[in-house]
């Protein structure tokens, strides 16, 4: 894909087609919060949304996509959670998967009974790692535990005294991972317990302080948002904030040398890069760097998730009427709290936004509701609703997928991953 603005012209090769597949990760993070592994997620086509219904059919489906599109594309080196059934299990079908790197994951609904007990088994001595997902107190799958490798605890299926009582019981032997930990309270609150591994959406939020003040050290980068958010650009207040900062110094040089941009000399200053960057694409490199800097000391897994939803925003909003609005701001907005650790509320106060963005990063009312619920749930894999999702915005589903894929792409490439 092409874009050019003002004098002058930034190719972005992000036209790669996604296949006939459809992903979604979650990542699993370790107590520093960095990523382990993900859970993958699959919708088989464009029609077939996985559901309870037929569990077989989706676990055979993630082993065949993880196969089509490759694990060190969707997972990028971590380990890759793939939920597996009985029948999965008995067919020995996850060895289709390389061991190092795959931890299978055996679902609640699977009877701990001799035969998935000695597939189990043999697995692990194949090198895999084996995960029991949704434990439980009094779980059926207790004969299983010597051979597992991580127990998987759902918070809202236990209770806080039932978490501890499991890690006692079985945190000597297994690695436990907590899931569906949606706050930093739950967060702190498992660490506290014992758990190492950490699923969910806590990461994406920031800690509640008892200040409302950003760090010193990244309220230049709000700064720079704010000088690329205004309607005319001061070009020299942008060169004299970037040159502030050696480490977006440093970064805009050398995103802009990458292959991922396309140009065909080196840029060899800030200015030089004004120079040849139209106002459009220094609105947006400024927004990445400024992005990726403030985000340096959190999980890289926030910064990437931010990329992608800017970038998907962008690249739908072409589809969708939405006034003046910088889709692509609202996208890598929406985690800007978490990336600077201030309430949401904090960081807008400093940036001249449309009201309609800032609507929606607040959950007040806004035109942009609808696209700003898709980007998430796209993001989570959450397939019956997406479909209603992108039917309400006259959205092909299929060019949805895509389009998230794009997204995808071209966050890795410019992030450097």
């Amino acid at each position: 894909m092409s874009t050019s603005a003002g004098s002058g012209s930034l190719t972005i090769n992000d036209s790669a087609r996604a296949p006939l597949r459809f992903v979604a990760r979650q990542p699993i993070l370790t107590t520093a919060e960095q990523v382990f592994g993900y859970e993958l997620l699959f919708r088989d086509g464009i029609e077939n949304c996985f559901n309870n219904s037929d569990p077989d059919s989706a676990a055979r489906s993630t082993l065949d996509s993880s196969i089509l599109v490759g694990l060190d594309t969707i997972c990028e080196g971590h380990y890759a959670f793939i939920n597996c059934t009985r029948n999965v299990l008995l067919n020995n079908y996850p060895t289709l998967l390389p061991a190092k790197g795959t931890v299978v994951e055996v679902l609640e609904t699977v009877p701990p009974d001799a035969y998935v007990a000695a597939a189990c088994d043999k697995l692990r001595k194949q090198g895999y790692l084996i995960a029991l997902d949704d434990f439980v107190m009094n779980d059926p799958r207790q004969a299983l535990t010597g051979t597992a490798d991580i127990i998987k605890v759902d918070l809202k299926a236990t209770t806080p005294a039932e978490q501890k009582i499991l890690v006692q019981r079985y945190g000597k032997r297994c690695r436990m991972l907590a899931e569906k930990v949606e706050s930093r309270e739950e967060f702190h609150a498992t660490l506290d317990l014992g758990f190492v591994y950490f699923q969910g959406y806590f990461f994406q939020h920031p800690e509640v302080m008892q200040t409302r003040d950003i760090p010193n050290s990244k309220v230049n980068y709000l700064r720079m948002l704010q000088a690329v958010s205004s309607s005319e650009l001061d070009f020299r207040q942008i060169e004299q904030l970037v040159k502030s900062e050696a480490s977006i110094c440093y970064r805009l040089l050398r995103y802009l040398n990458s292959a991922a941009f396309g140009f065909v000399q080196e840029i060899h200053s800030v200015r030089h890069a004004l120079n040849i960057l139209g106002e459009r694409e220094i609105r947006r490199w400024v927004r990445l760097v400024a992005t990726v800097a403030a985000g340096q000391q959190k999980s890289s897994e926030l910064v990437f998730a931010a990329l992608v939803r800017g970038r998907f925003c962008e690249l739908i909003g072409a589809r969708v009427p939405h006034g003046d609005a910088d889709l692509f701001l609202m996208g890598l907005m929406s985690l800007m709290d978490a990336i600077l650790e201030a309430p949401m509320e904090t960081v807008l106060e400093k940036l001249p936004l449309e009201a309609d963005i800032k609507n929606v990063l607040l959950g007040h009312p806004s035109r942009l509701r609808l696209l700003y619920r898709l980007m998430l749930a796209q993001e989570s894999g959450e397939w019956p609703a997406i479909g209603d999702l992108a039917k309400a915005a006259h959205l092909d589903l299929e060019e949805v997928d895509n389009t998230y894929w794009r997204a995808m792409q071209w966050a890795r490439q410019v992030g450097g991953r």
